[in-house]
């Protein structure tokens, strides 16, 4: 009897104790990943590169800051610009975009977005949306758009409404200043601003589901004001290629991701 009246007592301790035991567990850690550079390209280090993508051996880059704003067609190998177009000194371009043979370029505070047709750059038509518009990006059919916030829009390609929101967390924490955003492989990647970290993103859920430590890409002393900081993520999807670059950077990056084993 005794020796059943003490198993009684630990069993009862155990399932007294249970919700303390729980709480106090560590939550799970979100995977991050370092990178290795595979090759480095020439970039016009005056771009203030607000976005990035790639289509058939050329990057398209949006760049920013009033009079200064233009979308761009960029030879990858050499730099070249070899197309572009200038924004009315009244726009400040941010995030750009490719869905089949058009081009899509929001502003950052004037509430506008432009269309272009992706071989001649002429402009097709304007659309509205509310907030700033940050980084843009797309899985072929919808555009996603980044605010600043922790929050990305899920717009309709052809009528520009919106149809849901992301609320972007890690963990319980959610996640906000994310800019530039390119989707790689099923998920988007979004810098955050003025970090050296991309958040990988599920477009389902919005859980941050892996961090990209870019730590020393650029040798500080190409920083030479605050805003030199990471913001443009391309990619490939034949070769698999991930390209990065950043505001007023003389290079682009291209880089091969792998998990970070911490000691």
């Amino acid at each position: 009897m005794k020796g059943i009246f003490s198993r009684l007592i630990v069993l009862f301790l155990l399932i007294a104790c249970r919700p303390f035991l729980v709480g106090q567990a560590s939550p799970k850690a979100t995977p991050e990943y370092t990178f290795a550079v595979v090759r480095v390209f020439p970039h016009d280090a005056t771009a203030y590169t607000q976005g990035l993508t790639y289509r058939e051996g050329f990057l398209y880059e949006g760049t920013g800051r009033n009079g200064q704003s233009s979308l761009r067609k960029v030879r990858l190998e050499t730099g070249e610009v070899i197309q572009h177009v200038d924004l009315g000194r009244e726009f400040f371009g941010e995030g750009i975009t490719i869905i089949k043979d058009r081009v899509f370029q929001l502003t950052w505070k004037s509430g506008v977005g432009f269309v272009y047709d992706l071989n001649s750059f002429h402009l097709l038509r304007k659309f509205a949306y509310s907030g700033e518009g940050w980084g843009l990006a797309t899985d072929g059919r919808k555009l996603f758009l980044s605010d600043g916030t922790s929050e990305i829009r899920i717009l309709n390609a052809e009528t520009f409404q919106e149809t849901r929101r992301l609320r972007v967390h890690d963990g319980a924490a959610p996640v906000d200043q994310l800019n530039e955003l390119e989707f790689v492989e099923g998920q988007i990647f979004a810098n955050v601003w003025h970090s050296d970290r991309i958040a990988r993103i599920s477009p389902q859920t919005g859980d941050v589901v892996g961090w990209i430590d870019l730590t020393g890409l650029l040798s500080p002393i190409y920083r030479l004001e605050p805003e030199t900081v990471l913001n443009g993520i391309a990619y490939d999807p034949i070769r698999k290629r991930l390209f990065v670059t950043g505001k007023l950077w003389p290079n682009i990056f291209e880089i091969r991701l792998s998990p970070k084993h911490n000691r």
